[in-house]
């Protein structure tokens, strides 16, 4: 979710310290590179070796390196970062960043920075809810920072009440939630339909595909990553929520698939991308009771399920963008050509199954995007996300021709 991002971790001296190292851990993960700045305080909660090991950057206390004189900038630090996150914040280090105090690395480097600075308190309740650190709190707020609020519970004191740092999800969940509203594709709506669907034959019995929703998904998180407003209907899958910010609407079988994707397109959008491996056929009556086995055989009536991508096609709206995908085993380019005419799409994203490493189940892709007119890009073999990002590219550059 952070990929690319330069994140700078403050990290005061409180407690809560041993959760930097989780939050530095989280932050990598999802592809920050982490620069950490600490103070004096702070040493005495978690060592400088556990931090810089898990951020894979040398950790900053001190103005400069006594032993050679290496000097540590905090002009550069604050231009380097794109987010300067404080966490920790203790009640003394909130109170000389209200009053201008810079007695430290972690100080000088708050008041140079040109970045959005976010702060994650951390202290005890009596300290946290005293008058002095609550003006302190509201002088920060009124300048810009943002506050990411203490949790309830027990406290290192004994006592209970606010005061604990958020978690390391809840930290990740607001620098997520605060890069995209500053994003490219701010205010433009994007619904997304992903997964397999599943049509059942009897209680126990279904049909369905190899889709695992992967592709989708990634699709979804790249979007509201760049600021967009994102609806995600999505079949049954084993996948984690993509953003904070997206909305998810789970389905199972193709005919909910279709109420929910009409539904949520009617209601407005600006991009509709159809992903999902949606059922072409539906038993044609599902037993109530568990078939069971039988000396004959066993016959099974199928019937069409309707076509999504059709029916948005004939409802399409001018200045909006309609984008399908197309998995094909054979006559790839021409199958896919011939589904982009026919359902009236602006695009389509085509992936062959013959490609080592393309379609179901892999987290990897190789796709080829075919415009109206017939213009095709060809993309090489790379990770679902990064594809997501050429999808995500592409679509962008449409919308913006498209309104142009």
């Amino acid at each position: 979710m952070l990929r690319g991002k330069h994140i700078l971790l403050g990290v005061t001296g409180s407690i809560a310290a041993y959760k930097a190292a989780v939050l530095v851990r989280t932050l990598v993960k999802e592809g920050a590179e982490v620069k950490v700045v600490m103070t004096e305080m702070a040493k005495q909660f978690i060592t400088p070796l556990t931090m810089a090991t898990l951020s894979k950057s040398p950790v900053l206390v001190e103005f400069y390196n006594p032993e050679n004189g290496d000097w540590n900038s905090h002009i550069s630090l604050g231009m380097w970062a794109d987010a300067y996150l404080i966490a920790p914040a203790s009640a003394n280090t909130i109170a000389k960043m209200a009053t201008g105090v810079a007695d430290n690395l972690l100080l000088t480097t708050y008041l140079s920075a040109r970045c959005p600075v976010v702060v994650a308190p951390a202290m005890d309740v009596d300290m946290f809810l005293h008058v002095a650190t609550q003006q302190n709190i509201d002088t920060l707020v009124k300048r810009g920072v943002k506050i990411i609020d203490p949790n309830s519970g027990e406290l290192a004191s004994g006592l209970e009440g606010k005061g604990r740092m958020a978690e390391p999800e809840e930290i990740l969940a607001s620098l997520v939630e605060m890069f995209s509203e500053e994003g490219s594709m701010k205010g433009i709506k994007v619904l997304i339909n992903a997964g397999p669907t599943r049509e059942p034959a009897d209680p126990v019995r279904y049909l369905t595909n190899h889709s695992t929703g992967k592709m989708g998904y990634a699709i979804a998180e790249e979007f509201a990553n760049r600021g967009a407003s994102v609806t995600l209907v999505s079949g049954p899958v084993n996948l984690k929520s993509p953003h904070p910010s997206v909305k998810i609407i789970n389905v199972v079988t193709a005919s909910e698939m279709y109420e929910a994707t009409t539904e949520e397109y009617r209601k407005g959008t600006d991009v509709t991308v159809l992903c999902a491996a949606v059922a072409d056929f539906t038993p044609d009556k599902t037993e109530l009771s568990k078939i069971k086995r039988g000396k004959e055989k066993w016959s099974l009536e199928l019937t069409p399920t309707k076509d999504i991508a059709a029916a948005l096609g004939e409802e399409k709206r001018d200045g909006t963008l309609l984008v399908g995908f197309a998995l094909e085993t054979d006559n790839e380019l021409s199958n896919a050509v011939s589904k982009l005419e026919r359902k009236g799409l602006d695009a389509i994203v085509l992936n062959s199954l013959n490609d080592n490493g393309a379609g179901f189940g892999t987290d990897t892709n190789k796709i080829s995007i075919i415009a109206r007119g017939g213009d095709t890009v060809h993309y090489p073999l790379k990770s679902k996300e990064q594809v997501a990002g050429d999808i995500a590219d592409y679509i962008e550059n449409l919308l913006i021709c498209s309104k142009a």
